[in-house]
């Protein structure tokens, strides 16, 4: 998934065990997607606790940020409660959805299919605006970068 390309809509469970579909999360705004490998490991957790440190920037943007990872939503809710995260976590258990965004590693530390850490700014439009995909798990995405395009348009 490419800057201009459209997309794929999807449907997956939150930390609450109820369904969030993305075309319904534009509708109100931009849509950050953050895929990150594993809740509960440090690089991840200090990604999502600086996100949740800076929602006020992001909803004064219209901007609906929301987590994805391949943990259960069992594990998403506990990380949710232990981390105080202020906004959506969605399991991609079945790892469909990493898939379909070219965020996924073949094997992560011998584990099979883990997302990689991804950043996504999807627009009303259900269209692409900012995209990146981080090979090495250990770095994070370009939050600089994200900023501008969201204050864009």
């Amino acid at each position: 998934m490419n800057v201009g390309d459209k997309a794929k809509d999807f449907s997956l469970m939150n930390s609450d065990g109820k369904e969030v579909t993305l075309s319904e999360q534009t509708k109100d705004g931009k849509v950050l997607l953050l895929f990150f490998p594993l809740a509960f490991s440090s690089v991840c957790t200090e990604e999502l606790c600086n996100t949740r440190d800076n929602m006020k920037l992001y909803n004064s943007l219209s901007t609906n940020v929301i987590g994805i990872s391949v943990d259960s939503f069992f594990t998403l809710s506990h990380f949710k409660k232990s981390n105080n995260l202020n906004f959506t976590l969605l399991s991609d258990f079945n790892k469909e959805v990493s898939g379909a965004y070219n965020s996924l590693y073949d094997e992560f530390f011998g584990m099979k299919g883990v997302s990689k850490r991804s950043a996504f700014v999807i627009n009303k439009e259900m269209m692409i605006e900012y995209a990146e995909v981080l090979e090495d798990a250990g770095l994070q995405p370009d939050f600089k970068a994200i900023r501008a395009v969201l204050r864009s348009k």
